[in-house]
Parts: structure tokens; C-alpha cells; sequence
């Protein structure tokens, strides 16, 4: 059954469950397939999909990388207001500390080499795993971790927020005075990032 005629494309009708209540006020529906998680429409595996498909450019030449011995060298790929794109390169010992996103979401993708992220996760401390070339990991909101490239060659990444960063915060890990074993952790300084401002 169609909707009446003076009902507006994409509006629904709710049937009415009181007898004799007058006509129902039709309601838009909800474009939205996911919760909303941030200010974006940008979800995790939009973000892991658009990194994926940018490591695959950088592989196929179309992007230069240039690895820097001295600090980790980076450069602003893409960026609309609603995501940030970032090449990064890491020679051997590049690490970027303990941090969050602030209010982003994040994504990456390693393009080659590989790298080493240690992440907070509460009552665990920290847990560490290997990205290996064509491996990545999301960040949703919240996500506190360090990336480093202990291996001896290069590595290359390709990195996404949303919204762009505008802010991050640094942490210590520290013990839990009169318990064993248990840490947390602790803010140490926060920075603003300025839009186009680099991630290094």
C-alpha cells in the first residue's frame, strides 16, 4: 500500500493504534544505517577502506615517500573538512610517543615494512602487536597508543582522521600507589593541532 498522495517522497506514515484518532503527522526516516560514534560521517571501516586504497596509490608510485634518518617525515595527502589524509615515513627507532586522537577517529595502513603499536587497554596496560606491509588498525575515540618502527629497514604508512585532528594528548604510564601490578595512565601535556599542521 502506497502512501497518500500529499505525503512527501521519503516520509513515512505511522499507522495510528487509537480508533478514531485524527490523521498521523508523517516522520523522516533515519538515513543513518550505523550509530553515529563522532562528528563525521566517516566510520572505522570507512576510515581502514580510504587508507587501504591510498597505501595501494603510494605502492603503485603515484605519491613520493622520503625517508629522513633525523625525525620522522611526513605529508598531508588529502584533506575536505571531514578527513585528513597523511603519508608517513619511519627510518629505524622512529617512534611517535603514547597519544590519543582526541575527539577523531582514526585509521592506518602500512605500505611497507613494518611497524610496532603498543595501545592502552585498561586493566591489560599495555598490549603490543606487529603491522606487517598491507596490515592496518583502527582507532575509535578513546584509542591511546605509540607506533614505532623497530625493525631495521624503513617503514611507510598511510594514516586517516575525522574529523581532522585539531588536538592530541601525551601520556605516561604509571604505577597504581598500593596495588601490584596495577597502572594508568597519566596526561602528561596536551597539544593543538593546527588544520594542515603535521602529525610528526
Amino acid at each position: 500500500m502506497s502512501a497518500p498522495a500529499s505525503v512527501p517522497t521519503g516520509l513515512s506514515v505511522p499507522r495510528s493504534t487509537r480508533p478514531g484518532a485524527g490523521p498521523a503527522r508523517p516522520r523522516p526516516r533515519v538515513p543513518h544505517a550505523r550509530p553515529v560514534t563522532a562528528p563525521t560521517p566517516y566510520g572505522l571501516d570507512d576510515l581502514q577502506e580510504l587508507t587501504r586504497e591510498v597505501a595501494a596509490e603510494v605502492r603503485a608510485g603515484r605519491h613520493e615517500v622520503v625517508v629522513d634518518p633525523d625525525r620522522r617525515w611526513y605529508r598531508l595527502l588529502r584533506s575536505d573538512g571531514f578527513v585528513d589524509v597523511w603519508l608517513i615515513s619511519w627510518a629505524t627507532e622512529q617512534i611517535a610517543e603514547l597519544h590519543d586522537h582526541a575527539g577523531s577517529l582514526g585509521a592506518l595502513t602500512v605500505v611497507s615494512g613494518s611497524l610496532t603499536e603498543r595501545r592502552w587497554s585498561g586493566l591489560s596496560g599495555l598490549r603490543t602487536r606487529t603491522l606487517r606491509h598491507g596490515r592496518g588498525a583502527a582507532f575509535p575515540l578513546g584509542h591511546v597508543h605509540d607506533v614505532a618502527n623497530t625493525a631495521d629497514d624503513p617503514a611507510v604508512s598511510v594514516h586517516a582522521y575525522s574529523p581532522p585532528l585539531s588536538a592530541m594528548s601525551y601520556y605516561d604510564v604509571e604505577d597504581v600507589a598500593g596495588t601490584t601490578g596495577h597502572q594508568r595512565l597519566r596526561r602528561t601535556r596536551t597539544e593543538l593541532v593546527e588544520p594542515g599542521q603535521g602529525v610528526g
